[in-house]
């Protein structure tokens, strides 16, 4: 099974600061795919042909997928408008709320402008398999929905005055995204309530990786909060713990909270930085072909590590969490995670429309398939909506924040148990007694 590194993506959400898809890999179209502009009825076919090639269930959800051909190219198409609503309407009938078609305005806004820079009110979005609902996976941290007290798990009921029912993530997030400085309303449930909120779409600034030094009883402790697994994860975890290496630090807490993941092979990296050996993730396609990724002898640091968890972490998230609990290189805090166990790939169409599909299940390296049904923590913390409100971008990692004063007393413990361990190894061996 060979993936290319370019088309190989995990994201679970739609990130909606001007209608980014954070589940592309990052395409470009080449000038070959400008100068094909193949007909309405073409692009239907087009993506028959890629989902009857890769789609990851062969049984296509247990329909007859050449009848669906037929019916499909029997009729005629007056315009892109109409094959797209047809596209979707076939789409459907897979029940993956994953494989999804983007017309070509919205599969431009997914792919994510270098300078790392959107536009927007900062959520990133994801729709229930079962109940179809449109759900926050998380608020950008200093996101105008971060600040207007947008939570995780609330679910998006209506932007403006219309309501997302029977919506796909593509049609709310062209509702929810809008030139900056205007506003948009978002209704929104949480539970049993029904709250309004009015956010001012602004420019965000993404950067994936933030790090402190901490003073600890045991000696210094790095926190590395990771949001996303963009492209430029990896270089910027590397500078965190090489920085954080240098300043001596005795232990690391990883703070995976909210990370709604991004691209397979970012993951794979970071983990990497953090295992010497093992396996970190394994994928399966529909033919049973596996392919897996292990780790080769070229972390960065050795050192106690604790990883912060929660519903929010999800994909990328999930699969380096699982990772490192299976490979007991680190334990976890926190809440189960999200629990999206699948793979999509992202394909320019030659329209200039795109689409992602799913392609494969991945599982954790002692096989566990947690998709649906996500990552239990080895430390469960749950924090109530209370304490997640009063979290802010000042307090979240700090003793403020139970889950990471949790993860704090679980790092102290295993600091000083390596420590005792480097003690016991540094002394001279007993001489055994003479006759």
């Amino acid at each position: 099974m060979v993936l290319s590194k370019r088309s190989f993506a995990l994201g679970v959400t739609a990130l909606v600061s001007a209608g980014v898809l954070t589940t592309g890999a990052g395409l470009h179209l080449s000038k070959s795919w400008a100068l094909f502009k193949p007909s309405p009825k073409e692009t239907v076919d087009e993506v028959w042909q890629i989902i009857d090639r890769e789609y990851v269930d062969g049984t296509f959800n247990g329909k007859d997928w050449r009848a669906v051909r037929s019916q499909f190219l029997s009729k005629n198409y007056a315009s892109s408008k109409e094959a797209y609503a047809a596209i979707r309407t076939m789409l459907e009938k897979l029940g993956d709320p994953y494989t999804r078609f983007m017309d070509p305005e919205q599969f431009k806004s997914m792919q994510i402008d270098t300078s790392g820079e959107l536009t927007g009110v900062g959520i990133q979005i994801a729709q229930d398999e079962k109940t179809k609902e449109i759900k926050v996976i998380s608020p950008i941290e200093g996101s105008p929905a971060a600040k207007a007290g947008i939570l995780a798990q609330d679910v998006v009921l209506k932007v403006g005055n219309k309501s997302t029912k029977g919506m796909d993530i593509n049609q709310v997030v062209s509702l929810i995204r809008g030139p900056v400085n205007t506003e948009v309303t978002l209704t929104l449930g949480r539970g049993k309530k029904i709250q309004t909120f009015k956010v001012r779409r602004e420019r965000i600034e993404l950067h994936s990786v933030r790090h402190s030094y901490q003073k600890g009883p045991m000696g210094g402790i790095g926190y590395i909060r990771l949001s996303q697994f963009s492209g430029n994860a990896p270089p910027e975890m590397k500078a965190a713990i090489r920085d954080l290496t240098q300043k001596n630090v005795a232990g690391f807490i990883l703070d995976l909270r909210m990370d709604p993941g991004g691209l397979l092979y970012s993951g794979a990296e970071v983990a990497r930085m953090w295992m010497n050996d093992g396996t970190i993730v394994s994928t399966v396609d529909r033919r049973g072909e596996t392919e897996r990724l292990s780790a080769g002898r070229g972390s960065l640091s050795d050192k106690p590590l604790v990883v912060l968890v929660d519903g929010g972490s999800a994909s990328a998230s999930e699969i380096l969490a699982g990772a490192l609990q299976d490979n007991k290189r680190a334990v976890l805090v926190g809440e189960r995670t999200f629990g999206k166990g699948l793979v999509q790939s992202v394909h320019p169409l030659g329209d200039g429309s795109g689409m992602a599909v799913t392609i494969a299940k991945y599982f954790t390296p002692n096989g566990r398939d947690i998709n649906k049904k996500g990552i239990e923590p080895d430390y469960v913390v749950k924090l109530t909506e209370a304490q997640k409100k009063a979290l802010t971008k000042e307090t979240i990692g700090t003793p403020k924040d139970p889950q990471y004063a949790k993860a704090l007393e679980v790092l102290n413990q295993k600091i000083l148990a390596s420590q005792k361990m480097n003690l016991q190894s540094a002394q001279p061996p007993k001489p055994l007694p003479s006759n």
